[in-house]
């Protein structure tokens, strides 16, 4: 039997190697829909390709003649509600669209019934109440695709310990892995001086520019904390992060009665995607298989919080709940940006973070249209945080 499988975000890293996956297994897996925000190009050549039922693009801005480009039989939808309408076709979508354009992706995939691979940080991390709330009463599967809660996905089933109803009292820590990003050992005062070429040099992974400034701050696992929080309800005191220099573990599950199970691979994201797409089965394909007649060591060190305190402030915000982890991803955003375009230092990211979330107003995370505007009032905070800096 054919299983049909919606991409959201196709064009990104995610996407593309999502129909890796099915261009290998033409047999196992059909694309019922592709969705981009405005890569129409890219979509079009996709579409060609896979002759989906349907193509979707958020940017109206960017479809004028696009149907005429595309194969005979493969329906347009356009427009802000495009990627949402997608969600619903199809047996699995894999939601890899970039920022908050892919919560309500999120919400549409499970409020039908999907299972939905997640490779979307934001849904958890900004709404993760909002999330829970539909998640929590529908039919919907979610799987994550970060290879950290892929991990601890697979983990937690070594226990038959179901995800959606969440882990027993047998866990007794999940524990994320991170590599440590570029300036692993490095002191705060080191650090000062380090370069946007620095930060953009990942000694693992290959990313794009957001996320590898966050992992070389730290912030990114800080995330990863947040949304493991909300994926499998452990409280933040049980979940633990380590550097792991070699990121062959990508993550570990520590149970009660002392018994650690990890998953080891090596970094090849079309594992965690193809986990997504074959589960509760497998692929055939051994994507990050190891030869461990090559592997000769791993290592583990406790993260320096003095010298990357992003990840001590997304554990407060976790922690403080509701619209705080909104309010703080949407002023790393704002920071990093600044990074990028040289108005701040490395260091300034978390000066900028800490200061911002002193300002966090409390509010509560009612609907969707509260965490929209908690995170519209945080990046303006941090805005003028940083103007007022560089002014001085």
């Amino acid at each position: 039997m054919t299983t049909s499988i919606v991409v959201l975000g196709s064009s990104g890293s995610i996407g593309t190697q999502t129909l890796d996956i099915v261009r290998a297994e033409p047999e196992r897996y059909r694309i019922a829909a592709l969705g981009v925000n405005r890569s129409v190009d890219v979509v079009v050549a996709q579409a060609r390709e896979f002759r989906p039922d349907l193509v979707a693009v958020a940017d109206e801005t960017r479809a004028e003649g696009l149907a005429a480009r595309l194969p005979a039989g493969t329906e347009l939808v356009v427009g802000a509600d495009a990627l949402p309408t997608a969600a619903a076709v199809g047996d699995v979508v894999i939601n890899g669209v970039v920022g908050f354009a892919g919560l309500p992706v999120t919400l549409a995939a499970l409020v039908a019934g999907k299972r939905l691979g997640l490779a979307n940080k934001e849904s958890l991390i900004a709404a993760g109440p909002v999330v829970q709330r539909v998640w929590r009463d529908s039919r919907g599967e979610l799987i994550p695709v970060d290879s950290e809660h892929c991990a601890v996905h697979q983990c937690l089933r070594a226990n038959d310990i179901d995800a959606k109803v969440g882990p027993t009292d047998r866990v007794h820590e999940i524990v994320l892995t991170a590599s440590g990003g570029p300036f692993r050992g490095r002191t705060r005062s080191e650090l000062a001086a380090v370069t946007i070429d620095d930060a953009l040099a990942h000694p693992t992974w290959a990313m794009g520019p957001k996320i590898t400034v966050d992992s070389s701050t730290l912030m990114n696992k800080g995330l990863e904390v947040i949304e493991a929080h909300e994926l499998f309800g452990v409280d933040y005191d049980r979940i633990n992060v380590v550097v792991h220099p070699q990121s062959v573990i990508h993550s570990m599950v520590s149970y009660r009665d002392g018994a650690t199970i990890a998953q080891l691979s090596m970094p090849d994201m079309r594992l965690c995607i193809g986990y997504a797409l074959a589960y509760p089965d497998r692929l055939e394909i051994p994507y990050g298989a190891i030869d461990w007649s090559e592997m000769s060591r791993l290592d583990f060190q406790p993260p320096d919080l003095e010298a990357f305190p992003c990840l001590r402030l997304a554990y407060e915000a976790g922690r403080a709940g509701e619209t705080a982890p909104a309010w703080l991803s949407a002023a790393n955003e704002v920071a990093v940006d600044q990074f990028l375009k040289g108005r701040i230092g490395w260091v300034d990211i978390s000066d900028v973070l800490e200061a911002t979330l002193q300002e966090w107003p409390g509010t509560i995370a009612t609907d969707l249209d509260v965490v929209l505007d908690m995170d519209r009032q945080a990046r303006l905070v941090a805005a003028d945080l940083i103007d007022r800096s560089v002014r001085v």
